[in-house]
């Protein structure tokens, strides 16, 4: 795949990491783009197993491609996944990003049959406000296809970040007006462990 070169170093680095210390089977996967990478897993879920392999302005694909290396070895019993985001600001149309999340779940589905993934909500950042329509389509899309299979799930962590105004809470993003500031993650990590309280025992 184009493109896919960019982000060698980023996977052969989780490798350098793996080699060293190897994460623990069945602990909780964030992967996906930046919005993964700059999340301080450790201090907003301490004492809970988890590995980050996000790498930043990544898309559907790139996840997708990498996921053999930095997704299946792991076999985590849950993936948290956050992209779609990136994919759309590069002019991918929503049909095809659709695709590609619906075969980054189909791959994980075949070697990991057990393992729940759960989708992030494609954030509304003031930077790209002008494609909210689009990317608020694609998280119904998700939102539905995620409701085909008890093995998925869908978050909604848009729609508290918006304001009174229905505009995007700026405290909410460094000043880049992209990235999530550590109020954004603050919000983002408290609507996530509601979540993995509610899930079965099994996949807690």
């Amino acid at each position: 795949m184009a493109g896919q070169a960019n982000w060698e170093p980023d996977i052969l680095a989780f490798e350098r990491q793996d080699r060293e210390r190897f994460p623990p089977k069945g602990a909780i996967l964030f992967a996906g783009s930046s919005t993964m990478v700059r999340w301080n897993l450790a201090l907003h879920f301490p004492g809970v197993p988890t590995i980050n392999r996000g790498f930043g302005g990544s898309q559907i694909r790139d996840s997708l491609f990498y996921a053999p290396r930095i997704v299946l070895p792991y076999q985590p019993r849950l993936i948290v996944f956050y992209a779609g985001e990136n994919d759309l600001a590069f002019g991918n149309p929503p049909d095809r990003v659709e695709a590609d999340y619906r075969a980054f779940v189909a791959l994980v589905r075949r070697a990991l049959p057990e393992t729940v993934v759960l989708f992030l909500s494609i954030k509304p950042c003031p930077s790209r406000w002008p494609l909210w329509p689009v990317m608020g389509d694609m998280n119904a899309r998700i939102r539905t296809f995620s409701a085909s299979d008890p093995h998925l799930d869908y978050l909604d962590v848009a729609t508290p970040m918006l304001g009174s105004d229905g505009r995007p809470r700026p405290e909410l993003f460094k000043a880049d007006a992209l990235h999530l500031s550590e109020a954004g993650y603050a919000l983002w990590s408290a609507r996530l462990r509601p979540w993995l309280a509610r899930r079965p025992a099994e996949n807690r």
